[in-house]
């Protein structure tokens, strides 16, 4: 037996919880499958929490029916992949104790105290690219090992780490057992950050020019960390720069007479230290003098960009893809394979989903078919965004299914997209549409605008555009308008004029009056129901 469920086991006879952590999703499901497999019994008092757990994706996908099936045992996974109330019901139950063994990804491990007397730790490796596998970092083993023994739920706590061999385990004991966690670095030093935050605070006033700038910026504690503030003052003048050059922020000279400090320097020569010295002071204090009178300004498209929390980066692609419209236009049609792709190659779409060995055929395909839709062209093959632009394809594709009514089950199946980062990527395509639709207005594009809105309603709800007039009501959603739709209900004059029972025969009695009402005609008193059958007939001979 796997010394990972007979460790498992080993705490159910104890009566105590565990979280097992793996390497990846797809071993969280197939660990916990393992588990509840060799877990006897049955347990009434999970069925009502395993047919939540399947319901809350409807029509439930494979994932769901896993993942019933195993909380039909106490025994759960849990990761990205799975929907936020699925992952929510899990750590609530498991709490309470009902769930009994989580196996899960290390997003498990760090924001949330649980009643965790094991913690089970299968590898301290992980995929990493190009280089295969590599060691895990101490600070995410330590963080892994800090969920058992939770002073609030525990008197103390056991975590296990398995090793394939004794050496193994010699060079886990001395890597992170002995080991010291690695040092925490400040976030403002990557550059997506660092571009997004000097924009927010330009177009929210607290920064007002260059000085208040480097004022700002010295007391934090990526400052500190840097310890090179000439260094620091070039990364920042490098963002600020980028930023006035793409429109998003503009520096205004309050004095143009301010001469290049710099000038007097090479004008005068002097032995005399003290001389210099004062000199050098000088020549500060004019460099002080300039960079207050450099007002920093945001413009209304940089203002607006800030308010939607776009990395300019990301702003910057996107104004340039709408500009781009009109002059492909001449050549190609361009529709949503163009929009979609748009917003996939972006950074905040990241990760994105991988590509399978069986994949790539198609997406290559794919790439060939619409190359000259896309409206920025791809980066060569040798090239090191390559990989992330051929994961864009992917995601386009996938994002087309959605919008062609494809099911969470056939987006599973054919692209390994789990129902939880189906819904992650649509709300950041969601986002992301909205913020293009912006954008395009304030450039003047209000054409390719109206486009993109239609494309976002379609992403949010996952449907062809004839079905759209019918999302207006509420509580008609994908499913009840593709429903009406086929039963000829294409639009408000069509369900003004439909039989109210024709109408409770497809949608539900509660729902066509509330229907109904929202197009003006109240239902008092309910008609009785027609027999089966009746819709189709009347509707033949209507």
């Amino acid at each position: 037996m796997d010394d990972t469920i007979r460790l498992s086991l080993e705490t159910l006879k104890i009566n105590k919880q565990a979280i097992v952590f793996v390497a990846s999703r797809s071993s969280a499901e197939k660990t916990a499958e393992d588990i509840a497999k060799l877990v006897s019994g049955n347990f009434p008092e999970l069925n009502e929490l395993s047919e939540n757990i399947s319901k809350v994706i409807n029509p439930s996908t494979k994932q769901c029916n896993r993942l019933s099936k195993c909380i039909s045992k106490g025994i759960a996974f849990h990761h990205a992949g799975l929907a936020s109330k699925q992952k929510e019901l899990i750590e609530e139950k498991f709490k309470d104790g009902t769930v009994k063994i989580i196996c899960a990804t290390p997003t498990l491990a760090a924001g949330l105290s649980l009643p965790v007397f094991r913690v089970i730790i299968k590898t301290l490796k992980r995929f990493s690219g190009k280089w295969g596998m590599d060691w895990i970092p101490v600070l995410e083993y330590l963080q892994m090992a800090g969920r058992a023994g939770r002073p609030e739920y525990e008197k103390f706590g056991e975590a296990i780490v398995i090793a394939r061999d004794e050496k193994n385990g010699s060079e886990i004991h001395e890597r992170y057992i002995c080991g010291e966690a690695e040092d925490i670095y400040s976030k403002l030093a990557v550059e997506p950050v660092l571009r997004m935050y000097l924009l927010s605070l330009i177009s929210s006033g607290v920064i007002k020019n260059e000085k208040e700038m480097r004022e700002f910026f010295k007391e934090t504690f990526w400052a500190a960390q840097f310890d090179d503030y000439q260094e620091l003052g070039s990364i920042m003048n490098k963002m600020l720069n980028l930023l006035d050059e793409w429109g998003f922020v503009k520096k205004i000279n309050l004095d143009e007479e301010v001469k290049n400090p710099y000038e007097e320097l090479k004008q005068e020569t002097t032995s005399d230290f003290l001389a210099a010295n004062t000199l050098l002071k000088k020549i500060k204090n004019k460099i002080v003098k300039q960079d207050a009178n450099i007002m920093l300004k945001p413009t209304l498209i940089g203002k607006r960009i800030s308010q939607l929390y776009l990395d300019p980066l990301t702003a910057k692609h996107l104004i340039d893809c709408i500009k781009n419209v009109k002059e492909k236009s001449k050549e190609v049609k361009i529709g949503q394979f163009s929009y979609l792709q748009m917003v996939s190659n972006t950074i905040e779409m990241r990760p994105l989903p991988n590509v399978r060995v069986k994949e790539k055929e198609l997406i290559n395909q794919k790439l060939l078919e619409n190359q000259d839709e896309l409206l920025i062209n791809g980066p060569d093959i040798y090239e090191l965004d390559y990989p992330d632009f051929f994961k864009s394809i992917k995601t386009t594709l996938f994002f087309e299914e959605w919008i062609n009514e494809k099911s969470e089950n056939f987006l599973l199946d054919k692209y390994n997209v789990r129902p939880g980062e189906i819904r992650v990527k649509l709300e950041n395509a969601n986002w992301l549409l909205y913020a293009s639709y912006e954008l395009a207005e304030i450039i003047g594009e209000r054409d390719i605008g109206k486009e993109l809105r239609k494309l976002q309603t379609r992403v949010k709800y996952g449907v062809k555009e004839e079905i759209m007039p019918l999302l207006k009501f509420k509580g008609i959603g994908r499913s009840r308008a593709r429903k009406l739709y086929n039963n000829g209900i294409k639009n408000i004059t069509d369900i003004k004029k439909i039989d109210f029972v024709n109408l409770t025969q497809l949608i539900g009695e509660k729902l066509a009056i509330n229907v109904k009402k929202q197009v003006g005609i109240e239902i008092k008193e309910v008609p009785k129901s027609k027999k089966t059958g009746q819709l189709s007939i009347d509707r033949f001979f209507s």
